[in-house]
């Protein structure tokens, strides 16, 4: 077999390159989490009939575009890894980022709220395996010993998604539509796709791979376990974040214009927390994850009990994107840690575990809120999620210290 040979990058071209995979993230976080700020927009323009009659079930029920994105990661982050593994991993990123430009130039322009919830779904396809792919190819450029921060330098563009993109987006969509700003976020893909074609050098996949090997990570317990901690743990943040908006002019009794302010502070803890948590990742893995958990808790009982207050909703849900994003690199990190040979797939699959508890978090505290208990419900919803978030976590860490012998998967 010819392999092409690969040229050492240059300080600056290995910056740039970073910054073109980070441009990616920052794209996903506006497509993935713009809806949350502009929920009422959608309910109001896709729900005409049932927002006229009842606001707040319309706005429980525009969830689901929430759900349905994540979900879509859910399918397409394992099956796209498996398949795709001994691809060149720039040319996936380009077909990745193609995907996403499509999928939501889509989200903006179809009529009907069934047909953008397919969209929604299409869109969220190509996530996962950008983030793990993406995350691999910046764990090569950084070097050994710097995955946690290789992988937290992609997640940056997700997490300052969050202090600008989608709080300016918002706005946006506030003062013109929501569909606006879908087209927004498709112009961000479109300069992903040139900055990735530009900059990030020619980095092969796995020529061993196959789907057979790549599979063989769901035969290992620890894997299973990591990706139950990211499911059912991370659903607390998407429970709170998915129906921000509503709770800052219902309960907080803020006008719709401080909703971008508050998604800026979320936005900023994310971004502290994703660094912090890429760092401490390397140092300790399954400390930070316990760390981390604990923060969490605090923050959402913290909501729970002050959302009424401006300082209460402030300072607790910083602490809420602070605690959630430092998860991510960790639980990451942790998978690759477990998964063996199969570092595509588990690279990608955490952002299937992650968007699985997006759908959860926000399924049920849309169902919470619909059944009249209030925007503060999904607080309580989180809360209870990181009961068994943390219990996986414990079991992860026992059986790593019994030494349990991970099993074979079963030949295919």
């Amino acid at each position: 077999m010819v392999r092409r040979f690969v040229p050492a990058l240059t300080p600056a071209r290995a910056r740039l390159a970073l910054l073109a995979l980070a441009l990616g993230g920052f794209g996903i976080g506006a497509t993935e989490f713009v809806a949350m700020g502009l929920l009422p927009n959608l309910a109001q323009d896709l729900l005409p009939g049932l927002y006229a009659d009842s606001p707040t079930v319309a706005n429980a029920r525009a969830g689901w575009l929430v759900s349905a994105y994540a979900l879509g990661v859910v399918v397409g982050a394992p099956t796209i890894a498996a398949l795709a593994a001994r691809f060149p991993r720039k040319k996936l990123l380009l077909v990745l980022v193609a995907a996403f430009t499509i999928g939501t130039v889509a989200s903006s322009l179809l009529p009907s709220f069934g047909l953008v919830i397919a969209a929604r779904f299409v869109a969220g396809l190509p996530h996962g395996a950008y983030f793990g792919v993406a995350a691999l190819v910046a764990a090569s450029i950084m070097g050994p010993g710097k995955r946690g921060q290789g992988v937290a330098l992609v997640l940056s563009g997700l997490t300052i998604a969050n202090v600008i993109g989608v709080p300016t987006i918002t706005y946006l969509g506030q003062v013109t539509s929501w569909r606006i700003a879908y087209l927004a976020v498709a112009a961000i893909f479109a300069a992903t796709f040139v900055a990735i074609a530009y900059l990030v050098p020619f980095q092969p996949g796995d020529p061993d791979a196959t789907m057979r090997r790549e599979l063989r990570a769901f035969g290992r317990i620890q894997v299973w376990l990591a990706l139950l901690i990211g499911a059912v743990g991370f659903g607390g943040f998407f429970a709170v974040y998915t129906f921000i908006s509503p709770l800052v002019t219902e309960v907080t009794r803020l006008g719709p214009g401080f909703v971008p302010v508050v998604l800026v502070v979320v936005g900023v803890g994310m971004t502290l927390g994703n660094f912090l948590g890429g760092w401490t990742a390397d140092r300790n893995v399954m400390g930070s994850i316990f760390t981390y958990f604990g923060l969490f808790v605090i923050a959402l009982t913290g909501l729970a009990l002050t959302a009424q207050t401006t300082v209460g909703l402030l300072g607790f849900v910083f602490l809420i994107g602070f605690a959630a994003s430092a998860l991510s690199p960790a639980i990451q990190t942790r998978l690759m840690d477990v998964a063996g040979d199969s570092q595509t797939l588990a690279a990608a699959v955490n952002h299937a575990s992650l968007n699985l508890g997006n759908a959860l978090g926000a399924l049920l505290g849309g169902v919470t809120i619909a059944a009249g208990f209030g925007y503060v419900s999904p607080t309580w919803v989180g809360l209870t999620l990181c009961a068994p978030g943390i219990a996986l976590a414990v079991t992860a860490l026992l059986l790593q210290r019994r030494r349990v012998p991970e099993p074979a998967l079963a030949p295919v």
